[in-house]
């Protein structure tokens, strides 16, 4: 039996293909852009989860 793993995980020409659409959809000038925002919404996200251990603990 094939694990559903394998088909879950994307290979280089998938992720080669995504990239690909993402610079069609977005341009070469979106994505740094939009990378920072996910960059700053990650970390907005782990501050506030380490905050919420901090106020759990005490």
């Amino acid at each position: 039996m094939i694990s559903l793993s394998i088909f879950l995980a994307p290979g280089p020409w998938q992720i080669i293909l995504i990239v690909v659409v993402v610079l069609l959809l977005f341009g070469g000038k979106k994505i740094p852009e939009l990378m920072r925002g996910l960059g700053s919404g990650i970390k907005e996200f782990k501050d506030a989860s380490k905050e919420e251990d901090k106020d759990k603990k005490e």
